[in-house]
């Protein structure tokens, strides 16, 4: 089939981002230990590609340079229950939200499964003392659920479980709890982990330290649009789910000041690279600020002050795909992927990383 819009530059289409991946690449536990996964180098001067290992990252990165965190916690958002009908019923939490009806309180947006089934004035029951009310639909087919619980926060720790992605094909187990999270994670509010995250140990960041290598930490609460396949093939016309971020004064300096002083910017993870080009003025000064952000990052799009990204290995068709291709250029992305799957590079949040520099 010809392309309908043959002067359409690569890298703009979703079907440009399509990927053969044998199923046995897609990692279905963590390494034995985080920094000991695998990382792909790749240099867009040149197009060289190299095979390292994730604790060799401080060899990679000059005294200097800063590298950016984010800093937000997963949190327990998975409520497995059963409707009145005993059949079972599935809650994601999404976050916090309000109802304009008085006395209405522990209000959630969330995605249900399934769908057809959760009508409002359904409940789901999660534990004794804990039921879902499913109240309203909302115009994107999620839900606004109302907690019912004597202490909702304290509910939703004890019964909720790890929100492991849909490609991971097991249930959530104990090790989940703590390899599933960043180890420098504070702020509870994601559905998701920044994956590229995972690989850091407090050894690890300890060496870059030491070496000189500045840390700021920014915060965006992941949310399940991460996971949303694009099902337009104009990427143009894909609409991104908002995710909230904040950049605080401490870190917008330490970015500027690094930028000043002639270092590179890293940002580990897409997260982290969306936070700082939604918060970047056009001359790449990074300003102070919190606020919702639906930046979708896909070529030709030219970043403002991210320099270099450490990012794991994404879907087909993925909204996160094309920013890697935005940062390292569409062919020598699509190339890499291909060497990751002859490599048997493992793939996804507990895969292996790539280093774009």
């Amino acid at each position: 089939m010809s392309d309908p819009r043959p002067d359409a530059p690569r890298g703009d289409r979703a079907a440009d981002y399509d990927f053969v991946l044998p199923v046995g690449l897609i990692a279905q536990q963590p390494a034995d230990r985080r920094d000991a996964s695998r990382l792909m180098v790749v240099d867009r001067d040149g197009g060289r590609i190299e095979h390292r290992h994730f604790h060799e990252l401080p060899s990679l990165i000059p005294a200097g340079d800063v590298i950016v965190l984010n800093t937000t916690r997963v949190f327990r958002a998975r409520l497995l229950g059963t409707r009145d009908s005993g059949a079972p019923a599935e809650i994601l939490l999404v976050k916090p939200a309000t109802l304009d009806v008085p006395g209405v309180t522990n209000v959630w947006e969330a995605m249900v499964h399934p769908g057809g089934k959760l009508k409002p004035g359904r409940r789901v029951h999660v534990a004794p003392g804990f039921d879902v009310e499913i109240l309203e639909v909302t115009e994107r087919r999620t839900r606004l659920v109302r907690l019912h619980a004597d202490d909702p926060a304290a509910a939703i720790a004890a019964h909720g479980h790890v929100p492991l992605p849909p490609y991971i094909h097991r249930a959530d187990a104990a090790p989940d709890a703590e390899r599933y999270q960043t180890v420098y994670a504070r702020e509870s509010g994601s559905v998701a982990a920044p994956t590229a995250g995972l690989h850091f140990t407090s050894e690890l960041l300890a060496a870059l330290a030491a070496k000189g290598v500045r840390r700021a930490d920014v915060l965006l609460h992941v949310g399940p649009g991460t996971f949303k396949p694009v099902e337009t093939d104009d990427l143009s016309a894909h609409v991104m789910h908002e995710e909230w971020y904040r950049v605080d004064a401490e870190a917008a300096g330490l970015v500027n000041a690094t930028r000043a002083g002639g270092g590179r910017v890293w940002a580990v993870g897409t997260t982290s690279c969306r936070t700082l080009e939604s918060a970047a003025r056009a001359d790449g000064t990074l300003v102070p600020g919190e606020g919702e952000t639906r930046l979708f990052i896909r070529p030709p799009y030219r970043a403002r002050v991210v320099d270099r990204l450490v990012t794991n290995f994404h879907l087909p068709r993925s909204t996160l795909l094309a920013l890697v291709a935005a940062l390292a250029g569409y062919e020598l992305t699509m190339h890499a992927y291909q060497e990751a799957i002859r490599e048997g590079y493992r793939f996804y949040s507990y895969g292996d990383a790539m280093l774009v520099r």
